[in-house]
């Protein structure tokens, strides 16, 4: 039995490798503010949320195929997470069945059978769900061959063998074995037998009055009882091995169920919380990365939402065929914030998750990367110029076409000239390549020059200011000034000069 919900045709890994660039991208994007949101305190859900955020999809059809199974849990969350508990319950429970010490046939057997009877009831209270909601699944193809599984693998006839097998393997009447002789009149090729069904005149008569041979085992015959359970071993040797596959084989389906419906309860509660705040989310269009496309509406930062008690600005971006996007604009007037915007849009899509806005649409992009200014740190060898380019040489080297960079306040530790050239080149050179830059910068010189090229292939936008030094957080295209309101903020902290 497979699940399914996260691929068409194979399972989620949850050993996959996490991209080089994990740590700058959770620093960058403050994903831990999403991972928090979606797990809520749960360590699994943290683990699974977080590995599938930072894994993108990068073929359109298997985003719009997580796309579609969300679409059916935001439709039904209480029965996904009803089938989830299911999962997690048959799972706890497993782990609480101890094994006799060792690893005979007969401890594999005994705990092999308890815990099989547990997962059958499990598995029913699962095909019960099942029956009652797979008419109401009707967005994607996923849960639609979910429930369809269930209910041709789990049928009445299924738990009937079942549980007869596992009635047998209690051994009510005693262990039936047959053996050959071989050298030295050994016994070899145990196999265990099914004790023919007794008849009524046997039930009622006294063993002792049957024909037959047997044999007692005195009471302190320590080896004689070691002797009989090495034989019973043998004997049942194989059919334990086999249940204890069988076994497994239910308890990896359940793990696997678990995991992959961990990813959407997360979703589950991340909307939840927008929902609550009245922030919108929809399902964005992912398009093949041979087209440049890049356009939203209402885009807006969910991790300042979350942080926020209040309505969060949203913005709108054209930027199809575009392979450079310019950002200047006034302090404190939203251009971090929508940087940070576009590449949580990117990641979230990217996994078949929502996104913060009403509408989305772009091309999937084979990475994400960010190369933010950082702070101050006292136990760096070198300047904060030699740290910033050391990291962007990193960046060339993991970087490819179809990938997406992001800087904010990149090459600023210099002086604006030096900024602005260096910056110039690694730009020219990243775009040349099919890297699809943003850019955040309060280098003049820089921003002016490009605008001056007269670029088809670039867009410039601005951070809105009013005349009375107000921001709006709106970005509009615009062509780059030469100040960034720095006065404002004087003003704001310092008060207005007497």
């Amino acid at each position: 039995m497979k699940a399914f919900l996260m691929h068409r045709d194979r399972d989620f890994d949850m050993e996959q490798v996490l991209p080089v660039n994990e740590a700058a991208l959770i620093q960058d994007l403050e994903l831990t503010t999403i991972f928090n949101a979606m797990s809520l305190g749960d360590k699994f859900l943290l683990d699974v949320t977080k590995r599938a955020v930072l894994t993108s999809l990068t073929d359109p059809a298997a985003i719009s195929y997580r796309q579609q199974v969300l679409m059916d849990c935001l439709a039904q969350p209480s029965v996904v997470r009803q089938v989830y508990d299911i999962a997690v319950d048959a799972l706890q429970a497993e782990r609480k069945v101890w094994g006799l010490w060792g690893r005979t046939p007969d401890s594999i057997l005994h705990r092999s059978v308890q815990v099989l009877e547990l997962m059958v009831g499990s598995l029913k209270r699962l095909r019960q769900v099942a029956s009652e909601a797979a008419g109401r699944f009707i967005n994607s193809e996923g849960f639609t061959r979910f429930f369809a599984m269930l209910a041709s693998e789990l049928d009445d006839a299924y738990f009937q063998t079942i549980e007869a097998h596992l009635r047998e393997l209690k051994f009510p009447r005693g262990v039936l074995l047959s053996a050959k002789l071989g050298k030295g009149n050994r016994g070899t090729s145990y196999v265990l037998r099914r004790p023919r069904a007794q008849r009524w005149i046997e039930r009622v008569t006294p063993a002792r009055s049957r024909a037959g041979y047997s044999f007692a085992i005195a009471e302190r015959d320590e080896s004689g009882l070691r002797a009989l359970e090495d034989l019973r071993g043998r004997g049942i040797n194989l059919v334990a091995n086999a249940l204890a596959q069988a076994t497994d084989h239910i308890v990896s389906f359940f793990n696997m169920v678990r995991t992959e419906l961990a990813f959407y309860v997360g979703c589950l509660n991340l909307h939840a919380r927008l929902l609550k705040k009245g922030e919108p989310t929809c399902f964005p269009v992912p398009v093949s990365p041979d087209d440049r496309v890049l356009s939203a509406h209402g885009l807006y930062d969910v991790c300042l939402a979350l942080h926020l008690d209040a309505h969060v600005v949203g913005n709108a971006l054209h930027a199809d065929d575009k392979s450079l996007v310019i950002i200047t604009g006034a302090n404190q007037g939203g251009k971090s914030t929508f940087l940070r915007g576009i590449g949580l849009a990117h990641l979230m899509m990217q996994c078949g998750m929502f996104v913060p806005a009403e509408s989305f649409r772009a091309s999937v992009c084979d990475g994400v990367f960010t190369h933010y200014k950082r702070e101050e740190d006292p136990t760096m060898t070198s300047g904060k110029l030699d740290e910033e380019l050391s990291r962007m040489s990193d960046i060339a080297g993991m970087i490819a076409p179809n990938c997406l960079l992001l800087c904010n306040e990149s090459f600023a530790a210099t002086n604006e000239r030096e900024g602005s050239e260096i910056a110039r080149q690694v730009i020219q050179a990243l775009t040349e390549a099919g890297v699809k830059v943003f850019f955040v910068t309060h280098l003049f010189d820089l921003a002016q020059n490009l605008y001056l090229q007269r670029l088809d292939t670039a867009l410039f936008l601005r951070a809105e200011r009013q005349p009375d030094g107000q921001r709006t957080f709106r970005l509009v295209e615009g062509e780059p000034l030469p100040t960034s309101y720095g006065a404002d903020s004087y003003k704001r902290i310092f008060g207005a000069a007497s």
